[in-house]
């Protein structure tokens, strides 16, 4: 039996020493000190054996198959550092090799849209204001003369916090803050956030605006008109025929709608335009001695007026979207096509 022993734990010694992976090594494992392993069958043999050779024969055994475990343990941790050694390198990065390049991004075409309304208004000595998106009642609806009571609140489904703050509905109270705080006469635009509750084709609960306010001393109509029918032709980089029809804003008055001629058919009628060779692009007026006197300002020696427009109707308008909400969905295939642009 010591001689079969001998050729058996050489054997399995061979098998330890050929294994290249962690899972043929646990194989050779199985094969010899598993519970039906072969050097554990020979532990089974022993009731064969006199009684007086049972207890030499079992601890050669035993020592057989403690020098077959310290070698499978000290391969293990051969083949676990061959293992580690073998994915470092898969990993490895030759920082000197040139880059694979990342995809160009592009900014997102509402940003785009605002930047371009910006610069129009710059060039003609517009400054660029912003104030806070939350917002207190006063400077919201109150200073442009919209009291609790008054009807033209309904215009606004408006988010409340609990302290009677609010999500601004427009960014008609950075003109307040700049009328309260500046100094006359001034002429700037106010890009921005907005939020209302309301969400569809054309609609979305968070939108952006601009609106623009110049006060001067005889500040006419005519100077409305002219900066209008200046900034649509510069911004949609053609001529455009324009038109002030007769509307109501709390804040304005006169107050007018803004409609151009249509950008898709020139004004020959279209789906786009329903037919009547107009597009309805913003609302305007002259600033109102309520809002005035709200600021503290004399409207007998000032005047000024107003306009606003949403950022994404000119980025539909001018790109050919149809749906206000595809701005939002942050597609990629969606947005890719106004990286050029």
């Amino acid at each position: 039996m010591s001689g079969e022993l001998t050729a058996l734990t050489q054997q399995a010694l061979g098998e330890v020493a050929a294994s290249a992976t962690l899972a043929a090594l646990d194989d050779v494992r199985v094969r010899w000190l598993g519970k039906k392993g072969s050097l554990t069958e020979q532990l089974k043999a022993l009731g064969g054996l006199p009684a007086a050779e049972r207890p030499a024969s079992g601890a050669r055994i035993n020592a057989a198959k403690d020098v077959v475990q310290v070698a499978i343990e000290a391969r293990k941790t051969v083949l676990e550092r061959d293992a580690v050694d073998a994915a470092l390198q898969a990993g490895r990065i030759d920082i000197t090799l040139p880059g694979r390049g990342e995809e160009r991004g592009g900014l997102h075409p509402v940003t785009k849209t605002r930047l371009r309304i910006e610069t129009v208004f710059r060039n003609v000595g517009f400054e660029i204001a912003s104030g806070p998106e939350i917002e207190d009642d006063f400077h919201n609806f109150e200073a442009l003369n919209i009291p609790a009571d008054h009807p033209a609140r309904a215009m606004h489904d408006t988010f409340y916090f609990p302290d009677g703050r609010l999500l601004r509905t427009h960014t008609s109270p950075v003109q307040i803050r700049a009328l309260r705080g500046g100094t006359l006469p001034l002429a700037l635009i106010a890009p921005g956030r907005v939020y209302r509750c309301d969400s569809d084709l054309t609609h979305s609960p968070m939108f952006h605006q601009v609106e623009g306010l110049l006060v001067d001393e005889n500040v006419t109509f005519g100077n409305l008109k002219a900066i209008l029918k200046g900034f649509m032709e510069a911004f949609f980089e053609r001529e455009l025929r324009m038109r002030l029809r007769p509307s109501y804003f709390p804040f304005t008055e006169p107050s007018a709608e803004v409609d151009i001629s249509c950008v898709f058919c020139a004004g020959d009628g279209c789906r786009v335009c329903k037919q009547t060779g107009w597009l309805e692009v913003a609302g305007c007026g002259l600033v109102h001695p309520n809002v005035f006197n709200a600021c503290g300002i004399d409207p007998e020696r000032w005047t000024g007026y107003a306009f606003g427009m949403g950022i994404e109707r000119l980025a539909m308008l001018r790109d050919g979207v149809g749906d206000l909400r595809l701005f939002f969905d942050n597609d990629l295939r969606f947005l890719r096509q106004f990286r050029g642009a």
